[in-house]
C-alpha cells in the first residue's frame, strides 16, 4: 500500500480537505504525504522577485507546519511526511501521484473558465492528468446520514468500470452502501422512449457492477436507472451521500478530452466530495489503489 497525498494550498488552508486525506490515511493504513508548491512569480519587477518569492516561501512553510499539527491533533499515531516544492502546484502535485492510493484537495470554487485556464487551477488539472484517483473536497460529505452512501456514476464505458471498483471499495472502508446511478438522457423524440431502452440500460447496468459484490459482501449494492441530464441527477444524489465517484473521462466529451464533461459539471455543481478515477494501466482488480499487483 502506497501514501494518501494531500495537496496544501499556503493562501487558504482547507480544512475538511485535510480532515478528509487524514482520515482516509487511516483507514487504509497508510502514510499521509502533505505537499505544498511554491509556484514561481513572474508578474513583478526583477529586484521584487526574490522578496515575493521569500514571502510565498514563508507562508508555504508555515501552511505546511500548521497542517502537521491539525493532523497530529486528529490523529496521533499517524505517519506522516511533509514536502515543500518550487513549481506550479498542478504540475508539482501531478508529479507525485504515481504509485499512490489517492491524492486529496480542497477547491477554490473559481468560475469555469478560471478552473481550465486559469494559473491558479490545480483541481482540473490534476483530476485530469493524475495517475491515482483525485478527491476534491468542495462540499462537505454527509456523514450524518445512516447507513452511509457512496454514490458511483455508470455509463458502461471502461473507465466507469474502473469507477464503480474503486467506489465499492471505498464503500467497504466507510461500512457504507453503494448506489450506483446510470443517467439516460432524455430523448429528443418520444419514440425513443421505449421499454426496451430501458431494459438493455439496465442489463448494461449490471454488467458494469458485476463481481463488486462477490469482492465486498459486505456492500450494499443499488442500482438505478434515471431519466434526466447527468449532471444534474448525479448532483441530486449527491446530497445525501460521503463522495460522488465517476470515471475521468466516460462516454462525455471526444476522444481527446482528457477530463469528461460530467466530471466538469460536478467539480462545480456537486454537493459532496468528488473523486475521479483513472482508467489504470492494466486490468483493475478491485484493492485498493496503490495496492502491489505483483
Amino acid at each position: 500500500m502506497s501514501d494518501v497525498l494531500a495537496g496544501i494550498d499556503p493562501a487558504e488552508l482547507s480544512v475538511p480537505a485535510l480532515v478528509w486525506a487524514a482520515d482516509e490515511a487511516v483507514r487504509r493504513g497508510v502514510r499521509l504525504r502533505l505537499v505544498v508548491a511554491v509556484p514561481p512569480v513572474h508578474d513583478r519587477l526583477r529586484y521584487d522577485v526574490l522578496a515575493h518569492q521569500s514571502s510565498l516561501r514563508v507562508r508555504a512553510e508555515s501552511a505546511l507546519a500548521n497542517a502537521q499539527d491539525l493532523v497530529r491533533a486528529l490523529h496521533e499515531g499517524l505517519w506522516t511526511v511533509t514536502e515543500l516544492v518550487d513549481g506550479m502546484p498542478a504540475t508539482v502535485l501531478g508529479e507525485r501521484t504515481q504509485g499512490v492510493a489517492l491524492a486529496v484537495l480542497g477547491s477554490r470554487h473559481l468560475g469555469r473558465l478560471a478552473e481550465v485556464f486559469g494559473q491558479g487551477s490545480v483541481a482540473v488539472p490534476l483530476a485530469a492528468r493524475a495517475d491515482c484517483p483525485v478527491v476534491v473536497i468542495g462540499e462537505p460529505e454527509h456523514a450524518a446520514v445512516r447507513p452511509p452512501l457512496i454514490v458511483v456514476g455508470v455509463d458502461g464505458s471502461r473507465d466507469c468500470r474502473a469507477a464503480v471498483a474503486f467506489a465499492a471499495t471505498e464503500a467497504s472502508l466507510r461500512e457504507a452502501r453503494l448506489l450506483a446511478v446510470w443517467v439516460w438522457p432524455r430523448p429528443l423524440l418520444s419514440r425513443e422512449d421505449g421499454g426496451e431502452g430501458l431494459a438493455e440500460r439496465r442489463r448494461l447496468l449490471a454488467e458494469s457492477v458485476a463481481g463488486c459484490a462477490e469482492r465486498h459482501p459486505d456492500v450494499g449494492i443499488e442500482q438505478q436507472v434515471v431519466r434526466g441530464h447527468p449532471v444534474e441527477e448525479l448532483t441530486r444524489a449527491s446530497r445525501e451521500a460521503l463522495a460522488v465517484v465517476v470515471g475521468r473521462r466516460g462516454r462525455g466529451g471526444y476522444s481527446g478530452m482528457r477530463l469528461g464533461s460530467t466530471v466538469h459539471g460536478l467539480l462545480h455543481h456537486a454537493d459532496c466530495p468528488v473523486i475521479t478515477v483513472p482508467l489504470p494501466r492494466g486490468e483493475y482488480d478491485g484493492r485498493p489503489w496503490g495496492a502491489s499487483r505483483r
